[in-house]
């Protein structure tokens, strides 16, 4: 299989070569077709300039030609490829080319016709053509020019073409050579950033499969490129490199929270169960009690971690049906009134009678988590739990903020707040995700909003797939 850079190395020669032969043939014929036009043109002016120069030597005192000058002017013609016969009006032979030097004539012409003909492919003839001599309006003769037709180039005119095509050829082999090396030149700067973004993905499935021994998801690669396209398929490595890192990350930190709080009840059961059955304790009605809080608080830990499963694969079916949210808000409220009297908060409630079309049991779980949460992050303050026709439900307390870094992350799968609210208490860090993942099941959306020295609030805001009963 040929890689992307010679195949691109090979297509931009080709092309740029294969147009660039075109072009040079192209020019090279509409020169000649240029310059055939032209030696065309200087042929007849050359015609005029010989008709003009005999009709010069005509002695109009003398009545006739003066011999010496026409033989000077015809033999210089002669030598350019020009033949002339002049005759009198009575058809007599005053002065002809081959009379002066009949093998000279032959050998001018036969070059001529050899340089055509195999030079330059021109099949071709000798052609006369008859001009009258005129001196002051009288008719005093008849010049006979014979040329190589239809056209024909002289010495000066052929060494002119051989240059032009030589410097075409040279001009389209450099041009060749130039383009390779642009076409290699850009074929590298597609196909290098191309490999690198190949060579970083293979190393970050080779991290999932254990083929490589590096502890973290540390791959990064340039994005400064200038190609949009570019930038954006390094951009985009980074950007999943930094994810699947991050996703890594928090994976390990719920593993070692999960096992932390499998660890704590299974010791106390452990201790418990062992010391039953040395004989140390009695399976009095109390130990027996502390051991099944700690068999529930297992079998809460395995229900969430199964409701996170469930909800993120979209395997979670919602019974849905029409309640009041004013009622459920004032359970939920009423749960928890010993607990907020307990720390001496202040509890403040204002509902209204709203119908909401969703599943009962699993927004009291989301209503149950947040309020929980808000009276187990505020030591000092207030709690305030409300609903309107503008959102759905609305908890707001006084107690500790989330920090701003982690403030974006706290409804994502596997994020556990490192700072503020969960260092100071601890916890599982799946209850927000769960929350989050049961409000976008009913099509509505969770959002969180923490200030420092004013606490935080969680809202639930309809979204555009579910609507609220009248």
């Amino acid at each position: 299989m040929i890689s992307l850079k010679k195949r691109l190395t090979i297509t931009y020669i080709l092309f740029i070569s294969l147009s660039l032969v075109i072009l040079t043939v192209a020019i090279n014929i509409f020169s000649s077709k240029l310059f055939e036009s032209f030696v065309k043109d200087s042929i007849s002016q050359r015609n005029a300039e010989i008709v003009r120069a005999f009709s010069e030597a005509y002695v109009p005192a003398n009545n006739a030609f003066d011999l010496a000058t026409l033989e000077a002017i015809g033999m210089l013609f002669v030598h350019e490829g020009y033949i002339a016969r002049l005759e009198g009006v009575a058809g007599n032979i005053i002065w002809d080319a081959h009379d002066m030097d009949m093998q000279h004539c032959l050998d001018v012409m036969g070059n001529i016709t050899k340089r055509m003909e195999m030079g330059h492919g021109v099949k071709g003839e000798l052609q006369n053509i008859d001009y009258p001599i005129v001196s002051a309006d009288k008719l005093v003769g008849s010049l006979n020019i014979t040329t190589f037709g239809p056209y024909f180039y002289t010495e000066t005119e052929e060494q002119f073409l051989k240059s032009l095509n030589r410097v075409l050829a040279i001009a389209t082999a450099v041009l060749v050579v130039l383009s390779a090396t642009i076409s290699i030149l850009l074929a590298n700067s597609i196909a290098n950033p191309i490999n690198t973004a190949s060579v970083a993905a293979q190393a970050i499935a080779a991290f999932y499969t254990g083929g490589t021994k590096r502890e973290t998801l540390n791959i990064r690669i340039r994005e400064d490129y200038k190609t949009n396209e570019l930038f954006e398929l390094s951009h985009s490595i980074n950007e999943l490199a930094t994810q699947l890192a991050e996703m890594e990350r928090r994976q390990k930190q719920l593993t070692a929270d999960v096992a932390h709080e499998l660890r704590t009840p299974l010791a106390c059961l452990q201790g418990s169960i062992e010391a039953m059955s040395d004989g140390v304790l009695e399976p009095t009605k109390e130990l027996l009690a502390s051991c099944y809080d700690e068999i529930k608080r297992l079998s809460k830990l395995v229900e969430d971690l199964s409701l996170l499963t469930g909800l993120e694969w979209d395997k979670i079916t919602l019974n849905k049906s029409e309640f009041d949210m004013q009622e459920l808000l004032n359970n939920v409220s009423a749960q928890f009134a010993v607990a907020v009297k307990k720390k001496g908060l202040a509890l403040n409630i204002k509902t209204r009678s709203i119908l909401i079309y969703g599943d009962y049991d699993r927004i009291k779980q989301v209503i149950i988590n947040l309020v929980s949460n808000a009276v187990k992050y505020t030591d000092s303050g207030h709690i305030s739990i409300e609903n309107s026709a503008e959102f759905i439900f609305r908890i707001s307390d006084s107690g500790i903020c989330i920090d701003e870094e982690s403030l974006p992350h706290i409804f994502e799968r596997f994020y556990r707040v490192d700072k503020s609210r969960g260092r100071e208490t601890g916890g599982s860090g799946i209850g927000l995700a769960i929350a989050s993942a049961i409000v976008v099941a009913h099509g509505w959306k969770l959002t969180a909003e923490s200030e420092l020295g004013r606490g935080t609030t969680f809202t639930i805001v309809e979204g555009v797939n579910e609507s609220r009963g009248a």
